[in-house]
C-alpha cells in the first residue's frame, strides 16, 4: 500500500473507531454543555490525537530510516548506495531516485576532476620543460662563464669566484629538482618502481632522515594516471612528513596481492593524534586522486609508531 493510502486508513479508522465509541457509550452532550462533558470530550479528543500519533510515526518510520541513511553517505567514500526497501512505494522510489542522483553526482565529480588534474599535470609537465630547457641550460651557460672567468682572476679573487661558482652550481641544481619535483621524469622512463626509488634516495639526501624503502619486485601494470597517483600520494606523503612529523625514520613500501596494489608512507613521528586532517597537509589533494582511480585512502597510526598514509588500489591494466 502507498504511503497516501495508509495515512488516509490510519486517520479512517480512527475516526470508524471514535464515532463507534461516542455512538456505543453512555456519554451524552447536552445544549448547555456541562464540565463533565467537556472533560470526556477533552480526554476522547487527547486519546485520538494520541493514537493517531503513534500510528502515523509508525508508518512514516520507513521515511526516517532513509534519512539518517542519507546522512551516512560520504561523497570521499564514492560507492555506497542506499538498500532499495519495497514495502513502501513511494520510499523505494525516492531511494531509487536518491541513489541514481549519487551516481550522476559522482561520474560528474570523476569527469570534473580528472579533467582539473589532467590541466594541472600539463601545466606541471610545461613548467618542468622550461625550466629544464630554458631556465636549466641558461643557468649552466653561466656556470660554464664563471668556470672559465675564475681562471682568469687574480689570486686575490680567487676566493670569491669560487663562491660564486658555488652558488651558481647551487642554483642548477635547485632547479633541476624543482623540475624533478614537477613531472617526474623516471616514472615516465623507467616506471613506478624506479621513480619511487629515485624519490626515497632524493628525500633522504635533502631530509637527512633515514628512509627505507621496500617496493615488490613485480609490479602488475597499471594504467597510468594510477601509477600517477602512487607517485604524487608518496610525494606529498614524504613532504609531509619532512614538515610535521618530527620523525627520524620513514618507511616506504609499495605491495602487490590479490589483485590490489598498496602503498604505505609510515614514519616514527609525532603521529596525527586527534587532530582534523581532512584538508590539512594536502590530505584533500591525495584523498581525490585516490577517489578519482578508485582507490581507497586512509591515514592512522603506522607500524613506527607515528603516521601511516595508505593508498590502496585495484589493478586496471594499461590502456594501450
Amino acid at each position: 500500500m502507498s504511503l497516501l493510502g495508509r495515512v488516509v486508513l490510519v486517520n479512517a479508522v480512527l475516526l470508524l473507531l471514535a464515532a463507534t465509541t461516542l455512538a456505543l457509550s453512555p456519554a451524552t452532550v447536552s445544549s448547555s454543555v456541562r464540565v463533565t462533558e467537556i472533560i470526556v470530550l477533552v480526554l476522547g479528543a487527547g486519546a485520538v490525537l494520541t493514537a493517531n500519533f503513534v500510528l502515523l510515526r509508525r508508518v512514516f518510520a520507513p521515511l526516517r530510516h532513509l534519512t539518517g541513511l542519507m546522512r551516512q553517505i560520504d561523497p570521499l567514500e564514492p560507492g555506497r548506495r542506499i538498500e532499495v526497501n519495497h514495502s513502501v512505494a513511494e520510499v523505494a522510489e525516492l531511494e531509487r531516485a536518491f541513489n541514481e542522483m549519487l551516481d550522476r553526482v559522482e561520474r560528474e565529480r570523476r569527469s570534473s576532476g580528472r579533467r582539473a588534474l589532467d590541466a594541472q599535470e600539463r601545466e606541471r609537465r610545461r613548467l618542468a620543460r622550461e625550466l629544464h630547457d630554458e631556465l636549466g641550460q641558461t643557468l649552466t651557460g653561466v656556470l660554464l662563464l664563471l668556470d672559465s672567468l675564475a681562471r682568469k682572476v687574480p689570486k686575490e679573487l680567487q676566493p670569491d669566484a669560487e663562491q660564486v661558482q658555488e652558488a651558481a652550481r647551487g642554483a642548477v641544481e635547485k632547479t633541476r629538482d624543482i623540475a624533478r619535483g614537477l613531472r617526474p621524469q623516471a616514472l615516465d622512463e623507467f616506471g613506478l618502481r624506479a621513480a619511487l626509488t629515485t624519490l626515497a634516495a632524493g628525500f633522504a639526501e635533502r631530509s637527512g632522515l633515514r628512509v627505507r624503502h621496500e617496493l615488490a619486485g613485480e609490479l602488475p601494470r597499471l594504467a597510468a594516471e594510477q601509477e600517477l597517483t602512487v607517485y604524487r600520494t608518496a610525494q606529498e606523503s614524504l613532504t609531509n612528513v619532512s614538515r610535521h612529523a618530527e620523525a627520524t625514520a620513514v618507511l616506504l613500501t609499495l605491495t602487490a596481492k590479490d589483485g590490489t596494489v598498496t602503498l604505505s608512507v609510515a614514519d616514527d613521528g609525532r603521529g596525527v593524534g586527534d587532530r582534523p586532517l581532512h584538508d590539512a597537509g594536502g590530505v584533500g589533494g591525495m584523498r581525490e586522486r585516490a577517489m578519482l582511480v578508485g582507490g581507497r585512502f586512509a591515514i592512522g597510526t603506522g607500524p613506527l609508531g607515528g603516521t601511516e598514509v595508505r593508498l590502496e588500489l585495484p589493478v586496471r591494466e594499461r590502456v594501450a
